[in-house]
């Protein structure tokens, strides 16, 4: 069952050139990264745009960290195209060379690179982040997309200080939102085109219990697959265990429910929703990229949202 609802929006920012991984600071602002300026920014209440640090490439997704630093997914650069409010990714980037994982100290802007290869294999494109309590992190791997073919999507596991890095599932088609149970014992992840939810069990930090699946001998489950012309981006947790993911072409934040029995839909202003964060008196308002416009919006959410690691309020 799918249900639509519009929520009451309110602006935060606008001018942004494609927004993505937001966090919510316990001052009221929001960071988030701006993919096409290819900077990590700060939003202030009063909506007026900081950057904190020029990163080169894509920088996709962003999370706080480890002793107060903040960690960027970067792809490595898209190719976008510019119309009268109307701005989108198409391709990579003519100036690709890799994905990383960078590492920015908000106060200075000074960043480094963590990770950019796992194995001997260079990162393609990093989408999306979440740390667990042990002090390593899981991140995506969506891929790029060039005129003629595509990579092919992973999942990693990585230790915050840089120590280590491994593969941890593939292949996916294009994996994006990723985000942990309040238990930390199911990976939710979402794959871009198929608009598809996978659940993986977890029986230790960066330990995945296979499943076994039937096709292809899958990791995870697939709990929910959405119909028509719409796609998954990345996501957050509440605090009840719903998966909140922002869904492209409808413009809407879908709600989830654990067990893939209901669909909530806020119907959003911008037909790419991107990203989504919870910050606010309890937890209970929701912050949402609208990309193809360039604003950040919040709205209310029915649950509070799941506190984050390493963000304290």
């Amino acid at each position: 069952m799918t249900m639509t609802i519009t929520p009451k929006v309110t602006q935060f920012a606008s001018g942004l050139r494609f927004p993505e991984g937001p966090v919510a600071m316990p001052d009221g602002s929001v960071v988030l990264v701006e993919i096409e300026r290819r900077t990590l920014s700060r939003v202030t209440p009063g909506g007026k745009i900081h950057v904190v640090a020029t990163l080169g490439g894509g920088p996709n997704g962003a999370a706080m960290g480890p002793g107060g630093k903040i960690y960027v997914t970067n792809n490595g650069g898209l190719k976008f195209v510019d119309r009268p409010g109307k701005l989108f990714p198409i391709a990579q980037a003519d100036d690709y060379k890799t994905g990383s994982i960078q590492i920015v100290d908000p106060e200075t802007g000074k960043f480094e690179t963590l990770y950019d290869s796992c194995d001997g294999r260079r990162l393609n494109g990093p989408n999306d982040l979440v740390f667990d309590r042990a002090g390593g992190f899981w991140f995506t791997d969506l891929g790029k997309t060039r005129d003629r073919d595509a990579d092919r999507g992973i999942v990693y596991y990585a230790k915050a200080d840089g120590s280590s890095i491994k593969e941890a599932i593939f292949p996916l088609e294009r994996p994006n939102g990723i985000g942990l149970s309040p238990d930390e014992r199911t990976l939710w992840v979402v794959e871009t085109p198929t608009a598809r939810v996978w659940s993986f069990t977890l029986s230790g930090p960066g330990e995945i219990e296979s499943a076994n699946g039937p096709y292809r001998g899958e990791k995870g489950r697939c709990v929910l697959g959405l119909g028509g012309y719409q796609m998954f981006d990345s996501l957050a947790i509440d605090a009840e265990g719903h998966i909140a993911v922002a869904t492209l072409i409808t413009g809407a934040v879908s709600d989830i429910w654990p067990d893939g029995s209901r669909v909530d839909q806020y119907a959003l202003p911008d037909m790419m929703v991107t990203n989504v964060c919870f910050g606010g008196a309890g937890l209970r308002t929701a912050y949402a990229t609208l990309s193809m416009g360039g604003t950040l919006v919040s709205f209310e959410w029915p649950r509070a949202g799941l506190p984050l690691h390493h963000l304290n309020r």
